[in-house]
């Protein structure tokens, strides 16, 4: 993949939830909620400080992470659909 987010940037793919309830019920594709888990696929090099210092990320590429529901941009990269946010999105790191 050639693409590489800037500054405090991410690139994300959705992690997909299961396809039935515990109780074995099959849950259709219109009724499933997008999973707001996923897998880094890059990261940029980090947020600047006013004085031009680099802020290090807290993530890296691998790295299984939750996110908010309705955060980052869906992007289609070598036709694969993603997800771009900024690391502030990332609600933790599991």
């Amino acid at each position: 993949m050639a693409f590489k987010p800037l500054h405090d940037r991410v690139l994300v793919r959705r992690i997909e939830g299961d396809e039935k309830t515990q109780g074995g019920l099959i849950i259709p594709d219109s009724a499933k909620e997008k999973p707001a888990e996923g897998e880094i696929v890059a990261c940029g090099e980090g947020a600047r400080k006013d004085s031009g210092e680099l802020i290090a990320m807290a993530v890296k590429t691998g790295d299984k992470v939750l996110f908010g529901k309705w955060s980052g941009t869906e992007v289609k990269i070598d036709g694969e659909d993603l997800l771009i946010m900024k690391e502030s999105d990332i609600l933790g790191i599991m």
